[in-house]
């Protein structure tokens, strides 16, 4: 009685088993097909930056290059150049960042670990401009920069780029401060350290990873920005950045689509290098904001 128990006992389990491998091998299957449509187009981009102009219409969606047409790169930089529109990309990025990480991890330790009259209604405000399209509000900001003369300028750029994500950067620091141990105020203060000083020498230096999310996020939105140093850049040409100095490949009557490409895959290689670097502080500093 025992044994015909004991093999019925291990039937359901192996057939509880064997559905549990296939839902996963199905599982996994669909996950590598949408990984490799997902990656499609960037291997398309990278295969046809080194294809020849009559190897990039005979191989269509072919992402096999027909040779190693390295040319294309150094045609790209250099006929376009790619070389100054990089280094302004740099600099609008860079600032961006900076002023972004400055701004808002202020504003985020302050409605996270202070009370005030009015608080409350200051995180509404503030919510409310989260969910304003920027195309009602970028004329009003055009004249305001002109009016303290820095149309035309790098500044322009980099003020304007900065304040499109202040609110959203604000509450993730926000979330983040807010799960921090308020015994470490608490101790600074014992020490003598005024707010000022508690925040810039113990509280700013363990954000690191809400800083390196932040900076990401800004950053990639930074250098991939179209729309704002178009129109605060657009009578100066040598202002241009590289998604605005793309443009320079698309002619009335004809197009260079490998130097397209080659230029798509020179943008793309900073924002997946700096991804890398910063993928594990990436994913503590979001996990401690949707924590807080």
């Amino acid at each position: 009685m025992a044994i015909l128990v004991s093999s019925r006992g291990r039937a359901p389990r192996r057939r509880t088993s064997a559905r549990r491998i296939a839902g996963m091998s199905v599982t996994h299957l669909v996950l590598l097909v949408g990984g490799i449509l997902w990656l499609f187009p960037l291997l398309w981009t990278l295969g046809s930056s080194l294809k020849s102009d009559n190897g990039f219409f005979a191989k269509g969606l072919n992402p096999l290059p027909d040779g190693l047409h390295v040319s294309n790169y150094s045609n790209a930089w250099q006929e376009a150049s790619f070389g100054s529109y990089f280094l302004n990309t740099v600099v609008v990025s860079g600032g961006t960042v900076i002023l972004t990480l400055l701004a808002t991890s202020m504003a985020g330790y302050v409605l996270a670990r202070t009370r005030f009259p009015g608080r409350k209604v200051c995180i509404g405000l503030v919510s409310v401009t989260l969910f304003l399209p920027h195309g009602y509000t970028i004329i009003p900001i055009f004249d305001l920069i002109r009016e303290v003369h820095l149309l035309n300028t790098l500044w322009a750029v980099i003020i304007v780029q900065a304040s499109t994500g202040l609110v959203f950067s604000t509450f993730l620091f926000m979330g983040y401060f807010s799960t921090m141990d308020k015994g470490l105020e608490d101790a600074a203060k014992v020490d003598g350290a005024s707010f000022n000083q508690t925040f810039f020498r113990v509280m700013l230096p363990l954000s690191g990873p809400m800083i390196a999310t932040v900076g990401l996020f800004t950053f990639i939105s930074a250098w991939n920005s179209f729309f704002i140093p178009l129109v605060f850049t657009l009578s100066k040409s040598n202002l241009r950045t590289l998604p605005v100095g793309m443009y320079a490949f698309l002619g009335e009557n004809s197009t260079q689509w490998t130097f397209v490409a080659a230029g798509s895959v020179i943008t793309l290689v900073p924002i997946v290098v700096i991804f890398l670097l910063l993928q594990r502080y990436f994913v503590n500093g979001l996990a401690g904001a949707i924590k807080g």
